[in-house]
This record gives C-alpha cells, sequence and structure tokens, in this order.
C-alpha cells in the first residue's frame, strides 16, 4: 500500500470553477500533521474530507463522526486556539485526528462496546479524550472491539470481524481491533484502546504498529465502559513510539474523580540500565507455530549481539498468576461490569463473550477473596523476580490464528494468545509492544518489554531506539520511520550536570546509582566557566565557577528521579551547591556550582578540560613520585 493517499477535493473558486487539491495524509504521523497545519498545506476543514472518504463498511469502524461532529469541535478548538501564542506548545495535537475504541465516551457518540442493546448518546468526553481535545486533536470516529473487552482476536462484534492488515484470513488480535487497523492503515497517526488482558497488545503485534500499556492508574478511566474495572488500562496505539509517548504524556494526569488513578512517585529510572539486563521465561510455549517461534529466538540473539545481558527465568508464577484471569473467580468482576444487560438482554450478547462472563456467576465471595489473596502473593514474586531486570521480554503473542480456527475453538485458541499478556496488569506492571520483524509468511511479529510499575519512561527510551534500529516499515504501510530530531525530557526527572566526583567512575557516583539517576550524555559546558581543585576534600572534589574568560569543562549529564533529588542534594557538602550550569549547545540544566570562598585558595585546573584528566594527571604524578 502506498502511504501517500491522495484525496481529493473539489472546492469553489470565484466564478464557480473547481479546482482539485490534494491530500497527502495517509500514514502521517503526528509531527507530519503539525508540519503540515504549520505551512498551511492543509487546513482543519480537511478533517471533513477525510472523514467523508472512510468506507462505511470498514469493519473496522463502528460509528464514523459526520461532517457536523467535526465542525463542532473544529468550532470548540478555534474557540481555544484564538488566542494562543503558540499553536505548537498549547496544542500539541492540533487538528490531529484520532479514533477511540467503542468502550470509551466521547461527547455525541453512542458507547456501544459492541452490543448493539447499548444505544445512549454520551453527553460528556471521557477524561483521555477530554486532555487530547483539550490538547487540540479531533475524534474521526469510535472503532470496533470485542464486546465488552472480552477477547484477544477482533472476531466477537456483531459489527463484524476485523481482518488483519496484512492478510484477511488472519485475526487482527483484540479486543482493541479497530483502534489497531485503523492506525496500521494510515487512517490516524494514534488511536486510544483499552487494555486488561492484552487488548492494548495482541492488536499491536499483529498488525505491526506499537501499543503502549500504560501503569494502572496513569490516565484516567473516567468514562470508560469497564470490563475489569481493578485492571482496566486505556491504552495508545501509534505507529512510531515516539508518537506514543507524546500522547501519553498528555493523557498522564492524576484524577480525583476515578477512583483507581493514581499519581506518579517520581522515584522510578527513566531509561534502562547502561549494560541492559533482560529477563525471557526460560520455557516458551509458541504452540507448535514454527515460525513465531524463530523471529523471538532471532531477535534475542539480536539483543545478544547488541551486548544486552538475557537471562532465561523461571516462568511459573507468570503462568498461574495469568491462568485466574478467565480461569478464576476473576471473572466474576467481568460479570458485575454487566450485571444489568445480564438480567434483561442476553439476546444481544455474542455468544462466546456470553459463555465467558456468565462464568462468574458460579464463583462464591469466599472464593473472590482467595483469588486476591493469591494475585498478591504472585504479584509479590513476580516483582521481586523482575527487580534484578530492566524488563522482561516476551513474545506478545505465542501464534496467530485464522478467522475460521477462532470459530472452531474461539476460547482455546484466545487464551493461547493471551499467554504472555494476561498477567501483566494483575502484577500491576507496565508494557510496551513492539514490531520485531515478519515471520516466514510475512504476517508481523511483535514483542513486549514488561516492566515494574512506573517504568514507562524507560520502556519508551528504549522501544524508541529500538524502533530507529530495526527500520521497519510502519503498521501496514510502504513507509519507514521518518527523521526527527524531537527529543522528550521526562517530566518526573530533573537533569543533572555533574563535574568531578560523581562522575562515572568516581568515587561518589554511588549516590547518584543507587538514586536510580540515569547517564544520559557526555557533553561539554559553555565556555563561560573555570574548573578548581578544591583544597581538603575527601574525596578530591573540583568547584566549578561562572567567569567570563574561561573556556568549556567535560560535565557528565544524569537524570535524577525529582522524588530523590532532594536527598542527593542534602549530600552536597559546602561550599559546593546545586544551581544552573549552561552547556555549550545553549542549554540549562540544574549543575554543581562553588561558592566564591571555596576557590580563593583553590588551584585553576580549567586548562585539563575536565575532572577526570586531572585526576588521571595527579595519580600518574604520585606513581612517579612513588618510583
Amino acid at each position: 500500500m502506498a502511504w501517500i493517499l491522495h484525496f481529493k477535493i473539489q472546492t469553489c473558486i470565484q466564478d464557480g470553477i473547481h479546482k482539485m487539491h490534494e491530500i497527502k495524509t495517509l500514514g502521517w504521523t503526528i509531527l507530519e500533521w503539525q508540519t503540515a497545519y504549520s505551512k498551511n498545506e492543509i487546513q482543519l476543514n480537511t478533517l471533513k474530507d477525510l472523514v467523508a472518504l472512510i468506507d462505511p463498511q470498514d469493519n473496522a469502524w463502528i460509528s464514523i463522526a459526520t461532517a457536523e461532529q467535526i465542525e463542532q469541535q473544529i468550532q470548540v478548538l478555534n474557540e481555544l486556539s484564538k488566542e494562543a501564542e503558540s499553536l505548537e506548545k498549547q496544542f500539541p495535537l492540533y487538528g490531529v485526528p484520532f479514533a477511540v475504541k467503542d468502550n470509551i465516551d466521547v461527547a455525541g457518540f453512542v458507547t456501544s462496546a459492541a452490543c448493539k442493546a447499548l444505544t445512549t448518546v454520551a453527553v460528556q468526553d471521557a477524561e483521555t479524550v477530554r486532555l487530547l481535545k483539550q490538547a487540540g486533536a479531533i475524534v474521526i470516529g469510535k472503532t470496533n472491539l470485542d464486546q465488552f473487552a472480552t477477547g484477544l482476536v477482533g472476531t466477537r462484534s456483531p459489527y463484524g470481524a476485523v481482518a488483519n492488515t496484512f492478510n484477511s484470513k488472519y485475526v487482527s488480535g483484540g479486543s482493541s481491533s479497530g483502534s489497531a487497523s485503523v492506525v496500521a492503515r494510515g487512517l490516524v497517526p494514534f488511536a486510544l484502546g483499552t487494555d486488561t488482558a492484552g487488548s492494548g497488545r495482541v492488536p499491536a503485534a499483529f498488525n505491526n504498529i506499537v501499543g503502549l500499556k500504560p501503569t494502572k492508574g496513569r490516565f484516567s478511566n473516567r468514562g470508560l465502559l469497564p470490563a475489569c474495572k481493578s485492571l482496566d488500562c486505556i491504552s495508545i496505539f501509534a505507529l512510531t513510539v515516539a508518537d506514543a509517548d507524546l500522547v501519553a504524556n498528555i493523557l498522564e494526569a492524576y484524577d480525583p474523580l476515578d477512583s483507581y488513578s493514581r499519581k506518579h512517585p517520581k522515584n522510578v529510572p527513566a531509561h534502562f540500565s547502561s549494560k541492559l539486563k533482560f529477563a525471557i521465561p526460560e520455557k516458551l510455549n509458541f504452540f507448535g507455530d514454527e515460525q513465531s517461534e524463530k523471529v523471538f529466538q532471532q531477535t534475542v540473539q539480536l539483543l545478544e549481539s547488541l551486548n544486552a545481558e538475557i537471562t532465561k527465568i523461571d516462568f511459573a508464577d507468570f503462568e498461574q498468576l495469568a491462568a485466574q484471569l478467565y480461569q478464576g473467580s476473576w471473572v466474576a468482576e467481568r460479570t458485575a461490569a454487566v450485571e444489568n444487560l445480564l438480567k434483561r438482554n442476553t439476546e444481544d450478547f455474542d455468544p462466546t463473550v456470553l459463555e465467558i462472563i456468565k462464568n462468574g456467576e458460579k464463583y462464591s465471595a469466599v472464593d473472590a477473596y482467595n483469588a486476591e489473596y493469591l494475585k498478591q502473593d504472585l504479584a509479590r514474586k513476580i516483582q521481586q523476580k523482575l527487580a534484578d531486570f530492566d524488563a522482561l521480554i516476551v513474545p506478545t503473542a505465542p501464534t496467530i490464528y485464522t478467522i475460521e480456527q477462532l470459530q472452531q475453538n474461539p476460547i482455546e485458541y484466545n487464551a493461547h494468545l493471551g499467554t504472555y499478556t494476561n498477567f501483566t496488569n494483575l502484577a500491576d506492571l507496565s508494557a510496551l509492544a513492539l514490531p520485531a520483524g515478519f515471520r516466514a509468511d510475512h504476517l508481523p511479529f511483535g514483542i513486549t518489554l514488561i516492566a515494574p510499575a512506573w517504568h514507562d519512561a524507560a520502556l519508551v527510551h528504549f522501544g524508541k531506539a529500538w524502533q530507529n534500529y530495526l527500520a521497519l516499515k510502519l503498521g501496514a504501510l510502504d513507509k519507514t520511520l521518518p527523521l526527527s530530531s524531537v527529543t522528550s525530557i521526562s517530566p518526573h526527572h530533573i537533569r543533572v550536570a555533574v563535574v568531578g566526583a560523581h562522575l562515572t567512575g568516581m568515587p561518589l557516583n554511588f549516590q547518584l546509582a543507587t538514586r536510580d539517576a540515569v547517564h544520559i550524555e557526555t557533553t561539554q559546558t559553555s565556555k563561560n566557566y573555570a574548573l578548581y581543585a578544591l583544597n581538603g576534600t575527601v574525596p578530591p572534589k573540583p568547584g566549578l565557577a561562572r567567569q567570563q574568560d574561561g573556556q568549556s569543562i567535560i560535565v557528565e549529564l544524569w537524570d535524577v528521579p525529582t522524588a530523590r533529588f532532594g536527598e542527593f542534594v542534602a549530600e552536597i557538602p559546602t561550599p559546593l551547591g546545586m544551581g544552573n550550569v549552561e552547556l555549550e549547545d545553549g542549554r540549562w540544566v540544574k549543575g554543581f556550582i562553588c561558592e566564591p570562598y571555596g576557590i580563593d585558595d583553590a588551584e585553576n585546573i580549567s586548562h585539563f578540560g575536565g575532572w577526570r584528566a586531572y585526576i588521571q594527571h595527579r595519580n600518574s604524578q604520585a606513581v612517579n613520585t612513588a618510583n
């Protein structure tokens, strides 16, 4: 499929003559949408024409926005932005179209959850949708799903099965099938899904896109029709990790009106360790699918060639926890979510979904409590097991089935697809599903990186590098990852320039490492600094002083978790302190500075260019003196 779709729009000009304009939007990333608006290559009204050309028979959609619904959103955006000094800064998603899984409220649309008995029009946006609209994004439609978000296949819907974007004989993955499909085909750069058992990850793998499953509570669930309220996460599908990250940072906000919303603790690393340490299951089950097994083995070999340390771990606790989601009393949470409908509208249920959800009725309160205790025990074991690693790497799905195969054995085959996803939310983990290549039959294969809660930023940092390295086609498009110079900075970390004893390998570096700080880069200050060797300090320390006739000094930049920054600063001895340091490229970051009195009797060592060279010089002098 060509990545450029030429929408031909007839517009009237002065004498009634019509002129054809071409709008090139298929497969655009968020940055490309932003650029097109900034250069006036497209206008907000272009979205009406885009939507008008969506095929109403496309099973990926349950409802498509009308021209009136688009116009209403445009008017609101115009009102919000009319006094904006910078559209790019104040409205990072200005005019960017997106789709919403149809179990999430969008004002003016029915929230069906793929059940035709639900016909009520939402009067207000879900909180996530509100935040995206506030950032300038425009909803162009609601997407199909496995009914009540119960399934990983994309076939359990009265609106039809959503086909795989690479081979229509195969499943698209679910439950967020429609959202994944419209992103993979480039109709929108991102879409909202949900993830309870893997619904935000399996469709990503089957359609060669990114699926970001946040830490539970990172995004508000207010306005979401629940599947399992205690486990549900609204998730993001995107063509690129960078786009998923941009959207995630907009959505991250504590919502006091959502009882499951959580505040970011700001005490976790921004990146993985410099020496990558990954865990993989000791025994992997691909259910006889040799093609998927081969691609996963190749992925592991690639990671090892990139000097990642791969450790096989016992997976029994993960498997036991995963089984609880559908094979134990946890399924009763799904029953509770649709209790009223079960009493009066069973004829509107997908037969497989009905069979699953009705199973919840056979469990007692005692069963539920025992399941909760087991979940806590297993989750603790899993969290302890992962504490020694940057992330667990698993196949997002161990195999894939045709739509026809699913019809023959819908429950068992669906369970197979959740082998490496079902435990994630039960164990309170974060996850990022990434494309990892293609099978011999040309179907995409994906991996998922799973890490502790709130390690979302670290997952994203690796994901961006991974996507850049592989340089795969985006989604089902004939398009590769566009170059971008935009680098996001974590809002939960403080970037600190260290210049002396806190450098990598130096005596006080542990004060950073033990607080989960991460080395970002080595650079230099501007040419307005001098470096002094302070007298009487143990271990030896330098003082950095700003002065007009100075020079550039080598520094390391470290991202320190915000919640740990205060304790780090508290350990800084006089005459040193924490201030602001100018870098050679004009950036200002927090950094070590020295009180003027501290350098009165100190040696100016600026000519060494940095503390490490000075220490090496001093050590060599000591050796020569000893000899």
